[in-house]
This record gives C-alpha cells, structure tokens and sequence, in this order.
C-alpha cells in the first residue's frame, strides 16, 4: 500500500495554508497514495506566545476542507492538528486536535494531544515554549479501525512517551501517526532516534508528516518527515522543503517482523 507523508511551512495564515494542503494532498493522491498525512498545526502555525484567532470546532472551515479532500480523492486522510474551540475554563484554551478522515470524507477518529510543549530552548539557541498557556490537553489514547490495520494517533511532543504507544499498540495498532512541528534544536538530535524507536518498540509502521523551515517571528521547524517500518528502516525522508514524500509498505512484512521476533507477545510487565 502507497502512503504519503505532506511537509509544509505553514504560518498564520490560514487561507494560504489550506491551499498548500490542497495542493500537496492532491499531488500525493496523483501518485497513487491511499493513506495521506498532515504535520501539526497544518492550518494554522502561530508565533509563539501569540493568541490563536481561527479556533473552531468539528464542523468548521478546517476540517471542512479535510472532509472534501479526503472525499475528492478517496484516500484516508489524517489531518495533522488544528485549533479546536473548547469551552476549557481557563483562559479559553483549544485543544490540539487531530482529525483522521475515510475516503467517504466522514470523520474517521478525533485525537486531541495529550503531552504538552512547555521547554526551555534558550540554551541550544531556541525559544521558550508554553503551549499549555494557550492550549488544553487531551486525555484518552485513540486509535481507529481501517481496512488497512488500525492507526494510533499521536502529535509531536507526544513521541517522548513511550507509554502512549504501547497503549496504542495494546489497542492492535498496525500504524502510529506522530504529525509534528518540531524545533530544530531538538530535531537534530532527537527527531529520528525518537521516530525510529517508536517504530522498533512496537513494530509499526510510522507516519511522522512534519513542519519545516521558518514561519516567522523567529519561530522555525526541524522538517525531515519520514517514514519508517516495524523494523525500524526508514523508508522515506523528505528534503528540507514542503511538499509529500512516499512508501509503499507492505503488511506481509509487519507480519514476518512480528513473526520472526514476537516481542509484543513476550512483555511480562
């Protein structure tokens, strides 16, 4: 099976941002993929610490689109993140919301990101960031059910949490999204190791769409999206540019790993 993995740079404009998804999920389902993921914050990527003006709910313009694509081109789509309106209490906070969409454009499964990004880069030469200043966290694992295996989503800061994807792995997860937005002071280091671990830990195939380069006010993404098999090969790297890389991934293959080396079935903790 074809899937695709979009990179992009996206900023806060959300109508510009729509139309490079448009264009790059379009691109991807041209070349025959049947599964397409989104990096975070796809729609909308702020300056850090800035407020967050196009938060909106399941039946907004975000998703809408995601809706149409998915439908437009048949494909499984997972939707990255966007800003999802909440009526959190403190400070009126969104979520970070992932939205998995069928071929027949219904929504499939929605994932609001658990783990959030408060770190201090200062020292590498990064930012500050406090994504729980304006951001809500989610609390239940999900994963969904497709003709293909079921999919595990996560977002981002989610990777360092090994827990999360044995959970998921629990729940029969064939395939682990981890759509991102990672800084490139930590991306250099960590991005691959973290990817690649996830994949061997839980021998799944994993979907990391990410953002890449500058989106201004001196905020910037890591890139590199990838995907990787249960072996823990990486099957696709994207160049430090926007737009979709490919696998085709094979779950005879999975089966042979899971097979040959049956860790999963021999945890005792």
């Amino acid at each position: 099976m074809r899937v695709a993995v979009v990179q992009m740079t996206s900023t806060d404009d959300v109508g510009a941002n729509l139309a490079a998804a448009r264009k790059f999920v379009a691109a991807a389902a041209e070349q025959g993929a049947a599964l397409v993921a989104l990096p975070e914050n796809f729609a909308f990527l702020r300056r850090e610490g800035m407020p967050i003006p196009c938060a909106q709910g399941l039946d907004g313009e975000i998703v809408g689109t995601l809706r149409e694509l998915a439908e437009r081109h048949r494909i499984w789509l997972l939707g990255g993140t966007f800003p999802e309106a909440t009526a959190d209490a403190r400070g009126g906070r969104v979520h970070n919301t992932s939205v998995a969409l069928a071929p027949d454009g219904r929504i499939a499964a929605v994932y609001r990101k658990i783990h959030l990004f408060d770190v201090d880069l200062s020292a590498q030469g990064g930012l500050a960031y406090r994504e729980s200043e304006r951001v809500a966290p989610g609390a239940e694992p999900v994963a969904f059910e497709t003709p293909f295996g079921i999919v595990g989503l996560s977002v981002c800061y989610d990777v360092r949490f090994p827990e999360l994807y044995r959970c998921l792995a629990e729940r029969g997860a064939r395939w682990l999204a981890v759509p991102s937005a990672f800084a490139r002071e930590t991306g250099r280091d960590h991005w691959e190791v973290l990817l690649r671990a996830r994949a061997i830990e839980n021998q799944a195939f994993v979907l990391a769409a990410a953002q890449v380069g500058d989106h201004g006010g001196g905020r910037s993404s890591y890139g590199r999206s990838m995907i990787v098999d249960p072996w823990g090969l990486v099957l696709a790297r994207a160049p430090d540019v926007p737009g979709p890389v490919f696998a085709d991934c094979r779950l005879e293959d999975q089966d042979r790993v899971r097979a040959a080396l049956p860790a999963l079935r021999h945890r005792r903790l």
